[in-house]
């Protein structure tokens, strides 16, 4: 759902916007998604602020443990959002929320946690073993700061723990696309 929000006569000519800290800006709002998400019984996977094309984009991505997420779903998310996020952002955005996709690449720690359980398509600097290939297809079990991504090897058939500084990239995988 993209839906542009703020008017150009809601924005005084004379305002510029030269500088914009993204960082703080994200963590000033993120409370409000993260509330808003749950009341509707959503994860919030990424919520991103970035400038494209001299346009400015919030795009927030959604997930479900119990179900797949819907264009309904996403529309009734960004109309509770809209008249929150007008108060706290102070110039004209476009807001996406959109589910993260069944092919995501992995980009936070958080997210190993959120999609346990799911498959992912590893890519390691180095393999773990003889056995082990250094891109291979597993189930998510856990993750741990300390220990690594403890995942389910379908080759082997045994969990196998990968340490975070082994994993070049991580992808959701579907069999089904």
């Amino acid at each position: 759902m993209n839906k542009d929000r703020r008017s150009n006569s809601q924005l005084s000519s004379n305002t510029q916007f030269e500088y914009i800290n993204k960082r703080e800006l994200t963590e000033k709002i993120q409370p409000v998604i993260d509330n808003t998400l749950m009341r509707f019984g959503f994860i919030p996977v990424e919520t991103e602020l970035v400038k494209e094309s001299h346009r400015w984009f919030l795009r927030i991505f959604i997930y479900s443990k119990e179900r797949g997420v819907t264009l309904d779903d996403c529309e009734n998310v960004s109309r509770s959002l809209s008249d929150f996020l007008e108060e706290l952002i102070p110039f004209k955005y476009n807001l996406e929320v959109s589910s993260p996709g069944v092919e995501r690449k992995i980009k936070s720690d958080k997210e190993y946690i959120i999609f346990a359980g799911k498959d992912v398509n590893i890519k390691l600097k180095e393999p773990i073993d003889d056995s082990c290939e250094k891109q291979f297809v597993a189930k998510i079990v856990d993750f741990d700061e300390n220990e690594g991504l403890t995942v389910f090897s379908y080759k082997d058939k045994k969990d196998v723990i990968i340490k975070k500084e082994n994993i070049i990239s991580a992808k959701l995988y579907s069999s089904e696309i």
